[in-house]
């Protein structure tokens, strides 16, 4: 059963003027002695695609022994210094089936294989604090690196790298830092051995050619491939969290795919559409099978809400019995339908052409053109088509059908959002207005809905409770609330909306 662990570390070159390597940190902030923990012999082999997709997402996969964590680690990057080791035990030189899966939207279904080697020497020290409580590891390494790749080579060299204890203080590496760099000690170039070892010994990491030569800095087309690189790398890394089931995780997921899908919709005048409308398809796919889960979520999440704030002599019949029964049957049948999408052919293949839609993005003439213009424009056709829904919505009387036609404004005012959020960089202010305005319509109506979903839910509880002798009195009564939060949400629509009005004024967008 693999774990999960945080690490944040920072490594370190050895000094050029033959300065001591290792300085007497004691004393320094709140570090009160430098303990000798003895010599590590560790051996550690890595596993990659042959054209190393982990690499080349920042993540690696070894199986190592030696050590106090002998075992297979896969190591997943976090903001800054930071990232996260999913452990499992040693077995055989086969990698671990939860590993595996917790890689594919990285590996995208190639096959892994060993790609290097890396053996090291390694002195270790604990930075300990004035009542002898570990603070962090500082190791001293010599490190030896083959690769098991064909025409691969063999490289040597030192390093330093000192690690935060569990729950410590991340100003310690600071201060550490500070006085490493006094004694001549400087930060590697490479966080990674990994990522040091292969470019040393292979040319597959290094001359990495630009397949972007032919988009301008700053132009339209720069601002929205940025957007598409920053989202599909998101896409990328929420796969793991999704499948260990880690909270807002599938939320998250579901609504990069959505402004994924978005973006490429709303600027068809800077990457082609009919290279782009697979993409679009499975995009929605995706968020379509996702949001079976995420729902779930919510409707459950209200629901027990609602249960739980009414006062005890309003809880009439088994209610709390009756809604874990109801959400347990569908909670199950969501994380399966979650996990067998992510397991799909399809998803693979959503993978494989977002990278290729990276790699080699079907450009059109716009995407040279100046961003105000090109990206205002796009911004002015999704506010009109915001228009053209909420308009009508707005003008119908209370009912089934209005709940609808808000809906789709709703939908409408998701993609003026998100195309809002690609543009912010290029057109400033007015952009970052219109999208937060965008935003403000997007959650009056997005509450709305849910408490139209809820109360659809909750008479259909009330017909189960009636048909097994239960009473109904507390299912009508969490029923009224939410038609009633549901009228009052209608009611804010209005005024939400005029400020969308007023921010999308095509002045202020084209410039």
């Amino acid at each position: 059963m693999a774990h999960s662990t945080r690490e944040t570390e920072r490594k370190y070159e050895p000094p050029a003027d033959g300065i001591t390597w290792l300085p007497e940190l004691a004393g320094v902030g709140p570090v009160a002695e430098l303990a000798d923990q003895g010599v590590q012999n560790l051996d550690a082999v890595y596993y990659d695609t042959e054209d190393l997709r982990l690499a080349r997402s920042r993540a690696s996969l070894r199986r190592r022994t030696g050590g106090t964590d002998a075992g297979w680690h896969l190591k997943l990057p976090l903001p800054g210094d930071s990232r996260e080791e999913i452990q499992a035990p040693l077995s055989s030189e086969e990698v671990p089936e939860e590993l595996r899966d917790l890689t594919l939207s990285r590996t995208r279904g190639a096959p892994l294989r060993p790609v290097i080697r890396i053996r090291s020497t390694r002195s270790l020290h604990h930075l300990l604090g004035a009542e002898g409580e570990v603070l962090a590891e500082l190791s001293v390494d010599d490190v030896t690196a083959e690769a098991l790749l064909d025409d691969g080579g063999r490289a040597t060299w030192k390093e330093m790298e000192v690690e935060l204890a569990e729950h410590g203080d991340a100003a310690l590496l600071d201060t550490v830092e500070k006085a490493l760099r006094e004694h001549g000690v400087d930060r590697a170039q490479s966080p990674s051995k990994v990522g040091r070892g292969l470019r040393e010994t292979t040319t597959l990491l290094n001359g990495t050619t630009d397949t972007r030569d032919d988009v301008p800095p700053g132009s339209a087309g720069d601002h929205v491939l940025a957007y598409v690189d920053r989202l599909a790398g998101a896409l990328r890394d929420l796969d793991p969290a999704v499948r260990r089931e880690l909270p807002d995780s599938v939320h998250q997921m579901r609504t990069t795919a959505r402004r994924l899908r978005g973006c490429l919709r709303s600027y068809r005048s800077v990457l082609d559409r009919e290279a782009t409308a697979p993409v679009r398809r499975d995009l929605k796919w995706l968020a379509n099978e996702l949001g079976v889960e995420r729902d779930h979520e919510v409707l459950r999440e209200r629901l027990t809400t609602g249960v739980s704030e009414l006062p005890g002599e309003l809880l009439l019949g088994p209610v709390e019995a009756r809604l874990r029964t109801w959400d347990a049957a569908r909670r199950t049948e969501a994380r399966r339908r979650t996990l067998d999408t992510l397991a799909s052919p399809r998803y693979l293949n959503l993978l494989d052409n977002l990278q290729a839609l990276r790699d080699a993005p079907p450009l059109r003439t716009k995407a040279a053109g100046d961003p105000r213009k090109v990206l205002g424009k796009a911004l002015l056709k999704e506010y009109e088509r915001l228009a053209a829904r909420m308009e009508p919505a707005l003008d119908m009387t209370p009912g089934p059908q209005r709940n609808t036609a808000i809906h789709d404004a709703r939908k409408a005012a998701k993609r003026l959002r998100y195309a809002a959020e690609a543009a912010r960089p290029a057109l400033g202010k007015p952009a970052a207005r219109l999208g937060r305005r965008a935003k403000a319509v997007q959650q009056v109506s997005g509450a709305q809905h849910d408490s139209v979903v809820t109360c659809g839910v909750l008479r259909d509880l009330a017909v189960s409770a009636h048909a097994a002798g239960e009473p109904g009195f507390t299912w009508g009564l969490l029923y009224g609330q939410e038609r009633a939060s549901a009228r009052s949400r209608e009611r804010r629509l209005p005024e939400a909306w005029a400020r969308v009005r007023v921010a999308a004024r095509p002045k202020k967008l084209r410039g």
